[in-house]
């Protein structure tokens, strides 16, 4: 079994992008999820910095393996939508980074 199937799995990604804006929009909503900014703040960066950390590995993983990024991605099985999805989840951390740093600023 591939031990980095969570990095790997679309499902995952998916679910990873929907736990970072869910985390978004609940701040956005109630301006507080623990009653402390800084509290928040920290589980924002954190969460970010989590779902962040998938497409990067996703990247790493293609700049590495047999050929590298030379090699032809329209003749895998992931292609075009894959690296759409890394970058969706990408910018997804990063607003759940951005609130979190706001929110343990203020």
């Amino acid at each position: 079994m591939d031990q980095y199937w969570r990095g790997r799995s679309s499902v995952a990604l998916w679910s990873f992008m929907l736990l970072a804006l869910a985390y978004g929009s609940l701040l956005l909503t109630y301006e507080t999820l623990t009653g402390e900014a800084r509290t928040d703040g920290v589980i924002g960066v954190v969460l970010g910095l989590y779902v962040c950390s998938h497409p990067a590995s996703n990247v790493l993983d293609v700049l590495f393996e047999d050929g590298g990024a030379s090699r032809r991605a329209s003749c895998e099985q992931r292609g075009i939508a894959w690296y759409a999805l890394n970058l969706l989840v990408l910018l997804a951390g990063w607003f759940a980074v951005l609130l979190g740093i706001i929110r343990f600023t203020t």
